[in-house]
């Protein structure tokens, strides 16, 4: 067995510490088994050469490296040769034995036929972090090695494999307390993203919505995806997503003051873009470094439109009832708390039968193909998708090849407009009276909206709590507001909607009339006898102000 051939498959560092170890042999025993100083040979590590010796000396040499070595040769791998090292772990293991049956912790971890494979090709394997039977891992690399006359008892010569081992108990310990700590980091921030996401969706009369969230697949790929929907009253909602830009907890953090924040700004009832502009300030001062993309959408059935705004985010795509896909792309800002811009809006029709898709990056974006692809992959998927909003979620989600391990988190919101034919439809109605002249349209109003609702075939509870609301609203804009004036009656299958517009933007609010006053009472009475009342204003420069009334439900519902 040559010492020059073994020495030269260990590793760097364990070919050095046995060649030192070599040098430290007593000076009483280098004669032992030497071979003449013409015949020695020189190997050449790159740092020192070192001399051959016998297999006596490779032995004494192989005996004192800490790390473990075995020598197998021949077809059914027989023992040649183990160190001191692998006897310490395993205990002593009979020579010219089969490795099957000699060596079982190789059999147990699976090695034999890896010595198989070393043996045929001639090239070395290396397997990491294997746990032998003795509690430890160790990482073995096998090396063909040729042995020389006498390699082995019964001077067999030939082929065979050098088994090293190195101890790495310690790395892979620390290895699984990393994962452990990596997986309850992902456990945290998946728990608290989920937490702050809505529990339930809030179900606006005239749309269908339904939402999903799939977190990423390790801790670093749980971001801070979100969405929302918000009913406005007067029979609007706002839809919200958003993605903030980073991993982990301080992701789901931040997410979550800019969903609570969005929340309170919506009940103002403002504009989309000045959302966004006040969502932005905010998420300067949560974090100057942290940056989020945003996209916040109205619905007005009225309008058969989603007014929007963007805040770096991706298009919102919208698909009609013919099939006919089409992306909202414009106008889109900067993400939320780059600071000094002036966010714009944008809208698109959203008639009945069309459904609408919210979306982040995590659905879309791939590495090494171009966002636009798959924003185009995206919209031929939603072209084919028919079926509730939470059918069309699932599809496009699994066309996107979103599974528990993707590398990115994805969150998608789907609503629908759907159109009402038959039964259904005589549940949602619209009716509308242009307020022209003075004081004079305040009697015409009173008998519009009661004719109308007793066409609706309202009880006359509500009939006159409606036409209440109705004559006080509309009192209120020919006191204070400008023409154009228009009455709007609405009914849905859960509410009585009563809205006055006009050319004034002053917003009315409720106060407390002293006994004296003339006026004063309107919007209080309004109040006190709807279940919701608001105000906002108008795109044209003026304002709507409206209020609600519940319907009673049907028998057995």
């Amino acid at each position: 067995m040559n010492f020059t051939r073994w020495s030269a498959r260990l590793p760097g560092t364990q070919r050095r510490a046995a060649a030192r170890t070599e040098h430290t042999v007593p000076p009483d025993r280098r004669g032992e088994g030497s071979v003449p100083a013409a015949r020695a040979e020189r190997l050449t590590d790159g740092e020192r050469s070192v001399p051959a010796v016998d297999e006596l000396r490779a032995r004494e040499v192989l005996d004192h490296v800490p790390s473990l070595v075995a020598l197998v040769h021949g077809p059914d791998h027989r023992v040649a040769y183990v160190n001191g090292a692998y006897r310490a772990a395993f205990g002593d293991r009979p020579v010219d034995a089969p490795a099957r049956g000699a060596l079982p912790e190789l059999d147990a971890l699976g090695l034999l036929p890896l010595l198989d494979q070393v043996l045929r090709s001639g090239k070395p394997r290396t397997v990491k972090s294997r746990k032998a039977p003795d509690g430890r891992s160790y990482t073995f690399t096998c090396t063909p090695v040729t042995e020389g006359e006498g390699g082995g008892r019964g001077g067999r010569g030939g082929r065979g494999v050098l088994v090293f081992a190195t101890d790495v108990t310690d790395h892979a310990e620390a290895a699984a307390r990393l994962r452990a700590s990596e997986r309850r980091q992902r456990e945290t921030a998946v728990t608290l993203q989920r937490s702050l996401l809505p529990q339930k969706l809030e179900q606006p009369d005239d749309l269908r919505i339904a939402a999903t969230y799939h977190p990423g697949g390790t801790e670093a790929a749980v971001g801070g995806d979100w969405y929302d929907v918000i009913t406005l009253g007067g029979g609007r909602t706002a839809l919200v997503i958003g993605d903030v830009m980073g991993r982990g907890v301080r992701a789901a953090a931040v997410m979550g003051q800019l969903r609570t924040a969005v929340r309170a700004y919506a009940r103002l009832d403002l504009p989309p873009h000045e959302v966004l502009q006040l969502l932005d300030g905010l998420a300067t001062e949560i974090d100057a470094n942290q940056i989020a993309t945003c996209a916040y959408a109205v619905h007005d059935p009225n309008e058969g439109r989603l007014v929007y705004a963007s805040a770096g985010h991706l298009p919102i795509l919208v698909r009609d009832e013919d099939g006919t896909v089409r992306r909202a792309d414009e106008p889109t800002g900067p993400p939320l708390g780059t600071g000094g811009w002036i966010h714009a809006s944008g809208s698109i029709p959203l008639g009945p039968g069309s459904t609408a898709v919210l979306y982040t990056d995590g659905l879309v974006e791939r590495r090494n193909e171009d966002l636009d692809e798959g924003i185009a992959a995206l919209e031929r998927a939603l072209a084919g998708a028919t079926g509730t909003p939470q059918v069309v979620c699932d599809r496009l989600v699994r066309s996107a090849g979103v599974t528990p391990d993707h590398d990115d988190d994805v969150a998608v919101l789907v609503l629908q407009h759907p159109a009402r034919t038959g039964p259904e439809s005589e549940l949602f109605r619209n009716a509308a009276l242009e307020l022209l002249g003075g004081v004079e349209a305040a009697p015409r109003a009173r008998a519009f909206a009661s004719g109308v609702l007793t066409s609706w075939r309202f009880p006359p509870d509500l009939h006159d709590l409606g036409v209440l609301a109705a004559s006080e609203l509309v009192a209120n804009s020919l006191q204070h507001g400008t023409p154009p004036m228009r009455l709007r009656l609405r009914r849905t299958d859960r509410r009585l909607i009563v809205e006055v517009t006009d050319g004034d933007d002053h917003l009315p609010r409720r106060r407390r009339a002293e006994p004296g006053d003339e006026s004063g009472r309107g919007i209080a009475i309004v109040a006190t006898i709807a279940s919701n009342w608001g105000s906002r204003r108008t795109p044209g420069g003026g304002k709507a102000v409206w209020c609600e009334f519940a319907l009673p439900k049907p028998a057995g519902a």
